[in-house]
């Protein structure tokens, strides 16, 4: 009867390290981050990538979510509108949107990202995901009438649709060489892990009741 007992508790386990537990595997909220180099993880290890410290972190508050990996480096907002498909092929039910960094730096028509924005958002409102937009400001030198354009699409565009807006995906962090990579763009690990405590608060209430 021991035998039989002890049996049974380690087959248990070891299908639990296998297939992991029935309750995560079917009740895991899909959460997809989509964005560009800063989202992908540009020149960061395995582990330290924004869905890897943000995957971390909502399992340290006792989500069960599963997040994935959706930025793309060098991405503009014209190419994450172009792959907005294959996005979808995943199933999200809660979509961070992380794009138009890119568009800022090349100097790209604040119009034509912003067209690319809403169709995004659209698709994802489509969809049926809940949606957290997160900001992007143009770099300064490029004029205060450029600056202005670009930096209102975000707020704007979260009014408009009715969605979450993180001010500034990179607050506190961009210009802070303790918190970026050589090349005073990417964050470094410690960098990301100050963007994801930023973006939990306005996160969490998306994930409310879904798990």
């Amino acid at each position: 009867m021991v035998r039989k007992i002890i049996q049974s508790t380690l087959f248990l386990l070891f299908s639990l390290m296998v297939y992991g537990s029935p309750a995560s595997a079917e009740n895991s909220i899909k959460l997809l981050a989509y964005g560009d180099s800063l989202t992908h993880g540009y020149g960061l290890e395995a582990g330290d990538t924004f869905p890897d410290r943000l995957q971390s972190a909502l399992n340290e508050a006792g989500y069960v979510v599963e997040v994935i990996n959706g930025g793309n480096s060098g991405d503009t907002s014209a190419s994450g509108l172009a792959r907005l498909e294959w996005a979808l092929i995943d199933k999200p039910e809660v979509v961070i949107v992380e794009l138009g960094a890119n568009d800022g730096l090349r100097g790209l028509e604040p119009s034509e990202t912003r067209k690319n924005l809403r169709k995004i958002l659209q698709g994802f409102k489509n969809f049926g995901a809940k949606i957290l937009l997160t900001g992007m400001q143009a770099p300064r030198n490029l004029g205060a009438e450029y600056v202005s354009e670009f930096d209102k699409i975000y707020p704007e565009l979260a009014k408009e649709f009715g969605v979450e807006l993180y001010p500034f995906f990179l607050s506190g962090v961009a210009l802070n060489p303790e918190l970026n990579q050589a090349d005073g763009i990417h964050p470094n690990r410690n960098g990301v892990d100050k963007i994801v405590k930023g973006i939990l608060p306005y996160l969490e209430p998306l994930l409310e009741g879904r798990t």
